[in-house]
């Protein structure tokens, strides 16, 4: 009787000493099941822009989600359109970052505290590729564009007339022949050889260019420089970028794509000298733009800002080193060496199974504003998902999953719940405390809600923008590391 006495007095120790598992009180709002239409552009960006001067010391203009521009649309549908977008955007990262890791050149893109430049950034689940919006003035005289901003991609791109062949966009499609600022590269020229898939047209001795995108969308056409005007007050020439002629795939509405990549080409790079290399955003609530129960946008939207300059690195945000792939320069990698859930760090999200081999360019995570569901490898995201699963024992489990999601819950009925917390770790002490609405997410109407992560077998993973809301991150290319403030929108 002994033994088993000190036994179960052990056992009664170590149950006191247990932590308590954390938990979030979360609000089970479902999908409204009533469609809705967008506002118009100008009132979604709050006018038409600025006229910008050349000695504003920072860049800073509104986001918006693409969803705030929907048509007649539910939010379900909007939900499956991007969760089929975002499959292929994943596929092609994983795909690219094997190809660089085999030594293959990567076809995903084209490489060739004070002041900043800051702009709105709007969050939107209905139009073609990438995610969230901004709107800049391209040429002199400006006109006004709608840009998709992507931290997994560098080229500056957008449509011009004459198309040889072109989506529809919203708003006017740029013609550089009413442009006094713009400007053709020379093929001989080296902004043209700083190009991956560049080419010349030697009747013309014009460069050309072309970018292929995760989702299969393809642009190619003229590589010049231009000026771009932003609604914050900043006006910046000779910005190197694509005059795309011939464009086809996922962009819808948008007229073109702000690189916001590692790469020489990317628009933070090219601004450098002036503005310095850093910059970050916050993005808003994916369900924003649908938040409105009347059925449209009009004063529902809520959008935030990305600021460009010494201005966009705050005091609040917890540090992480970048970690760079010699093999792969575009993208922002960090050190994710832990996930803890209800309190306490899951045992099986090994850092070993997160970290990059810089010899050979395999493996590691990635930040990406362009991706939507975080992806981890498949030991560390089976890993997470079973301790969610175990902690969140008193949540009715709905059969079947949904879409890429194995995990889901039905809280039809339910107004509030608890859910345990998540939680995801860093190099050099960073953490990202998650919201709820997070990594719990409605997916119908009805009250299902899922497990907003996923496995991957495709080597990298990925931190995508589900995760990434309500947060400021903070690309500090000078100080060669990103943050992540709470509450940052």
């Amino acid at each position: 009787m002994a033994p088993l006495a000190a036994l179960l007095l052990l056992l009664l120790a170590a149950a006191a000493l247990a932590k308590p598992v954390e938990y979030h009180s979360f609000a089970a709002t479902p999908l409204s099941p009533h469609p809705y239409t967008a506002a118009a552009d100008d009132d979604v960006f709050g006018g038409s822009l600025a006229a910008a001067e050349d000695g504003a010391a920072a860049v800073r203009f509104r986001v918006v989600h693409r969803d705030a521009f929907a048509v007649n649309t539910t939010a379900a549908e909007l939900l499956k359109h991007r969760l089929r977008r975002d499959k292929r955007r994943a596929a092609r990262i994983s795909k690219d970052a094997a190809a660089a890791a085999g030594g293959a050149a990567a076809n995903g893109t084209s490489h060739g505290a004070g002041g900043g430049v800051a702009a709105p950034v709007v969050s939107g689940l209905a139009q073609g590729s990438g995610e969230y919006f901004t709107k800049i003035g391209v040429g002199t005289p400006a006109t006004p564009a709608l840009m998709v901003l992507d931290t997994g991609s560098d080229v500056v791109w957008l449509q011009c007339a004459p198309c040889r062949r072109c989506y529809d966009q919203s708003g006017p499609v740029f013609d550089p022949r009413r442009s006094s600022s713009y400007g053709a590269v020379d093929c001989a020229a080296p902004l043209c050889r700083r190009l991956d898939s560049g080419g010349c047209d030697l009747r013309r001795r014009a460069c050309q260019y072309q970018v292929a995108y995760g989702d299969g969308s393809v642009t190619a056409g003229d590589f010049a420089t231009e000026t771009l005007t932003f609604a914050g007050g900043a006006r910046v020439a000779r910005v190197a970028l694509g005059c795309g002629h011939d464009n086809e795939g996922l962009f819808v509405a948008a007229a073109g794509l702000l690189g916001l990549g590692r790469g020489s080409l990317s628009f933070p790079t090219q601004i450098s000298r002036r503005y310095g290399r850093s910059f970050s955003y916050c993005l808003v609530d994916r369900t924003s733009s649908a938040s409105s129960s009347s059925g449209n946008l009009a004063g529902g939207s809520r959008s935030s800002t990305v600021t460009f300059g010494p201005g966009a690195v705050g005091a609040s945000a917890s540090f992480t080193p970048m970690v760079r792939n010699p093999r792969m320069e575009t993208f922002y990698y960090v050190q994710l060496v832990g996930i803890s859930v209800g309190g306490a760090r899951v045992p099986g999200v090994a850092e070993s199974d997160l970290r990059l081999d810089p010899s050979t360019g395999r493996g590691g995570v990635i930040v990406d504003s362009g991706t939507s569901v975080t992806r981890l490898a498949r030991p560390a995201y089976s890993a997470l998902r079973d301790a969610f699963r175990g902690t969140a024992a008193g949540l009715k489990l709905s059969p079947g999953g949904f879409s890429l999601f194995d995990t889901c819950y039905d809280l039809g009925g339910r107004k509030v719940v608890k859910v345990p917390t998540v939680s995801m770790h860093f190099a050099g002490g960073a953490e990202a405390a998650l919201p709820p609405e997070n990594y719990l997410i409605p997916v119908d109407s009805k009250g299902t809600f899922c497990f907003a992560f996923a496995g991957t077998d495709g080597g990298v993973s990925i931190i995508g923008n589900i995760q990434q809301q309500g947060f400021r991150v903070v690309f500090d290319g000078d100080g060669q590391r990103v943050g992540f403030a709470p509450k940052g929108c």
